[in-house]
C-alpha cells in the first residue's frame, strides 16, 4: 500500500563514518574526551558530579586553555558533557571517601577509538542533549538573587518556563532543518537570523507584521544569538553571530529585521546546519514522532512504498531515492515490480504510474523485456509504448484509440496530483488537444476514475476559450455518465 507523504522532504545524509569523524572533531566533544582520559584517582567532584573549584584550573590546562575564569568555564562545560555521555564515571563520597566524590574514565570512553560509527554518533547525540539543555537555559546575571530560602533556584522569580524554552529552540531547529532540505531552500548556504526568527514568530497568514510582532522577532533574534553560540562548539551549526556594533550604533538599542538590505543582513547573524547538524536535528525530529525521511530509507522496501512516497519528494531527492532502490536489484525483476506497483484505480495511481515511468528510465534498456510484457495491459500499455518509443525500440504495436485517450487522462491526472508548474501543465493540456482533434468529444467516455476531474481542470487551464468551454461540457457529460 502507498505510504503517507512525509511532511518534510528527504535529507541527503553523509555516510555514518564521515559523520562520526565530524562528531569526534567537534570542539566540545573533543574536550570532553580529553578530560575523560585525564580523570583518575586524583580527580575530585562535587555532589552533582561537577569538578570542584580547585581542579577547574588543572582541567583548563589539560585542554590547553588559560587558568582564568573563561578557561575554567570551558573546562566545566566539557566536564559536564563527559559526565552526561558516560565518558566519565562519578563516584560519590561514600564510595570514594572524603568530602568530595571521585571520577574515573567511564565505559563509553573506549567507544571513541574502538566503537563503530553508530556508537560514536550515539555518544555525540547524548552530548547534544546536554548542550541543548544549556542553550535553552536562561542567561543569569545575578544568580544569588534568584536562590530561594530552600537553596533552590526560584523559577517564578526567574520568569522562565523550561518546557516552553525547549519547545521554542526545538521549533527553531526544526524550521532551520526544513529551510535547509526544502527543494529551493538554503541547501548548504546559511540562513539569515532575522528570517529564521520570523519563521516561528510571524503567522503565515499575517500580511504586514505589526510593530509588536517585529519587536518579538528582534527579541527572538537576541535569544537565538546566545543559543547558537552555545550550540556551535558541539558541531551542530556554523554560526556568524550578531554584530556587536549594532548594539552601540545610534538608534539601534536592539536589532530589528525591518528595513534590512542585502548588504547589512549578515550583520544580524547567519546560521547553517552542518552535515552533522542535519543528522542531529533529524534524530530529534524522529524521536518527537515527526516524519523526517532520509534518502535511502526506502532502499529495502517494496516498489509500492517507493512509488507512493517519492510522489511527495522534490525531483532531485526522488531520483536519488529511486537510484538507491534500483542499485540493489536485478533490472528486469525491478522493472516488473515497479510495473506491478503502478497498477490501480485509486486516487494515487496516476502519480504512481508517472514515477514508475521515471524509474524505468533509470533502469535503462535492460528493462525492455518487462516493459513488453505489459503492452496489452489497459493501464500500463500506453506507458509501455511511450517508454519503448523513446528508446527507438522496434516492433512497437500502435495503441488502440481507447488507450490513447486513457493515457492522456492518466497523464494529466498525475501532473495535477504532482502540483507541477502551471505553465508546463497548460502546455501539456493544449498539446494533447492540439494533437487530437475532437479530443473532448471522445474524452468524456474514457473509463478512468479521474476523467471528470481532469476535464474540469482542462476547462480551467486551457487558454482557448472555446476549447475550455468544450472541456467543461465534457466534464459534465462524464459526471452524468458515472453518476458522480
Amino acid at each position: 500500500m502507498p505510504v503517507d507523504r512525509p511532511t518534510l522532504p528527504p535529507v541527503r545524509l553523509r555516510p555514518d563514518a564521515e559523520l562520526a569523524r565530524a562528531a569526534l572533531a567537534a570542539p566540545l566533544l573533543a574536550r570532553a574526551v580529553r578530560l575523560a582520559r585525564w580523570a583518575g584517582p586524583q580527580t575530585r567532584v562535587g555532589a552533582g558530579g561537577e569538578l570542584v573549584d580547585a581542579q577547574l584550573g588543572d582541567a583548563a590546562e589539560v585542554l590547553g586553555l588559560p587558568r582564568d575564569e573563561e578557561g575554567e568555564a570551558y573546562a566545566s562545560e566539557a566536564w559536564r558533557v563527559a559526565v552526561d555521555t558516560g565518558l566519565v564515571e562519578v563516584h560519590d563520597p561514600a564510595d570514594g571517601g572524603g568530602d568530595a566524590g571521585t571520577a574515573v574514565a567511564g565505559e563509553a570512553l573506549p567507544l571513541v577509538t574502538r566503537g563503530g560509527p553508530q556508537d560514536v554518533l550515539a555518544l555525540w547525540l547524548d552530548g547534544l542533549e546536554t548542550v541543548f539543555a544549556d542553550a535553552a537555559a536562561p542567561v543569569l546575571d545575578d544568580v544569588d538573587a534568584l536562590i530561594g530560602e530552600d537553596g533552590t533556584l526560584d523559577f517564578e522569580a526567574l520568569d522562565w518556563d523550561p518546557e516552553a524554552e525547549a519547545a521554542f529552540l526545538d521549533g527553531i531547529l526544526a524550521n532551520l532543518y526544513a529551510l535547509t532540505v526544502a527543494e529551493h531552500g538554503a541547501g548548504d548556504g546559511p540562513v539569515p537570523l532575522p528570517a529564521l526568527a520570523a519563521s516561528v514568530i510571524i503567522p503565515e497568514d499575517m500580511g504586514e507584521p505589526t510593530d509588536d510582532v517585529l519587536e518579538q522577532v528582534s527579541e527572538a533574534m537576541m535569544r537565538l544569538d546566545d543559543q547558537f553560540r552555545v550550540l556551535e562548539p558541539m558541531g551542530l551549526v556554523e554560526y556568524r553571530p550578531v554584530d556587536e556594533e549594532l548594539m552601540t550604533e545610534e538608534g539601534a538599542d536592539e536589532p530589528s529585521p525591518a528595513d534590512l538590505d542585502e548588504e547589512d543582513v549578515a550583520r544580524y547573524g547567519m546560521v547553517r546546519l552542518t552535515p552533522l547538524g542535519l543528522y542531529g536535528v533529524r534524530s530529534r525530529l524522529l524521536e518527537a514522532g515527526v516524519a523526517a525521511p532520509a534518502v535511502g530509507d526506502l532502499a529495502e522496501r517494496g516498489a509500492d512504498e517507493l512509488l507512493g512516497a517519492v510522489g511527495g519528494f522534490p525531483q532531485a531527492a526522488a531520483r536519488a531515492e529511486t537510484e538507491q532502490w534500483l542499485a540493489g536489484r536485478e533490472p528486469v525483476a525491478a522493472a516488473r515490480e515497479l510495473l506491478a506497483a503502478a497498477r490501480g484505480a485509486d486516487a494515487g495511481s496516476p502519480l504512481r504510474r508517472l514515477h514508475c515511468q521515471q524509474a524505468l528510465a533509470l533502469v535503462g534498456a535492460e528493462a525492455e523485456p518487462a516493459v513488453r510484457e505489459v503492452l496489452d495491459d489497459p493501464q500500463l500499455g500506453g506507458l509501455a509504448r511511450v517508454w519503448l518509443a523513446e528508446r527507438g525500440a522496434a516492433d512497437v504495436p500502435p495503441p488502440p484509440e481507447t488507450m490513447i485517450f486513457w493515457l492522456a487522462i492518466d497523464t494529466i491526472a498525475a501532473q495535477l496530483d504532482a502540483d507541477g508548474d502551471l505553465d508546463e501543465l497548460q502546455d501539456l493540456v493544449e498539446g494533447l488537444t492540439g494533437r487530437h482533434s475532437g479530443f473532448f468529444h471522445e474524452a468524456w467516455r474514457v473509463e478512468h476514475p479521474s476523467t471528470p476531474e481532469v476535464l474540469e481542470a482542462m476547462g480551467r487551464l486551457h487558454r482557448d476559450r472555446q476549447l475550455a468551454k468544450d472541456a467543461r461540457k465534457a466534464a459534465f457529460k462524464a459526471r452524468s455518465r458515472t453518476g458522480s
